[in-house]
């Protein structure tokens, strides 16, 4: 069966031809050209990965991919015009797994979107470590959900990845590189305030206890730090 991809884009040009770009690769694409249409297409339940604009009629990408976050985690790979820093970092707040900004090759975006689906499909079967336990924090693999002092924390996708990651991998030292390659399935687009923005937003949500926990080795990347 064939994985299906919304395109939640105003710009019927661009919009075909990320669909015929698609298509070649074997996927199956669907078009909604505002933000109410696509946040409708968003409830298909065979959909695994969303590619959304920001500037839309109707509703704006950044509301559409609040709305979405209430329903899935599947990845949302945000377009957009704009290339501000604050741009970004709003995108990603708002649970968006990855960002382009255009004018981009349709070639790496397909690559994107190849390696998004593989590491989400791979990360939602993967049979190891289920369960890992820090003291107050549970980080539940099959779950896909983590809790602090019993009360789960509001991560998105790509933010329980993270620390999926390092909490499976306690005490080790790794590079941007690594950790862009192991949570987002490739290193060859790496953007290193990505990775810089998502650890931040991870730290917040778990307080204290990220500030703790999440170190910054510099010069080299990051660890997790075991707290008894």
């Amino acid at each position: 069966m064939h994985n299906k991809i919304l395109v939640i884009e105003d710009d019927n040009d661009l919009g075909n031809l990320i669909k015929d770009y698609l298509e070649i690769d074997g996927f199956q694409v669907l078009i909604a050209n505002d933000g109410l249409k696509g946040v409708e297409l968003a409830n298909d339940p065979m959909i695994k990965l969303i590619i959304l604009d920001i500037m839309l009629p109707l509703l704006d990408g950044v509301e559409v991919c609040k709305r979405i976050r209430t329903i899935s985690k599947m990845p949302i790979l945000m377009l957009s015009a704009k290339s501000g820093e604050m741009d970004k970092i709003l995108t990603l707040g708002v649970g968006a797994d990855d960002y382009m900004t255009k004018p981009f090759s349709p070639m790496e975006l397909v690559a994107r979107v190849k390696a998004h689906i593989r590491r989400y499909t791979s990360f939602s079967s993967d049979t190891l470590s289920d369960v890992k336990q820090f003291g107050d924090l549970i980080v539940d693999s099959k779950a896909y959900k983590a809790l602090l002092n019993n009360k789960e924390i509001p991560l998105t996708s790509k933010e329980f990845q993270i620390l999926d990651f390092f909490t499976s991998n306690p005490s080790q030292v790794f590079s941007k590189s690594q950790v862009y390659e192991s949570v987002w399935g490739y290193s060859e687009y790496m953007d290193e305030n990505t990775i810089a923005v998502y650890v931040k937003r991870l730290r917040e949500k778990l307080g204290e206890y990220g500030e703790k926990s999440i170190k910054t080795i510099w010069g080299v990347g990051y660890k997790w730090e075991v707290i008894e």
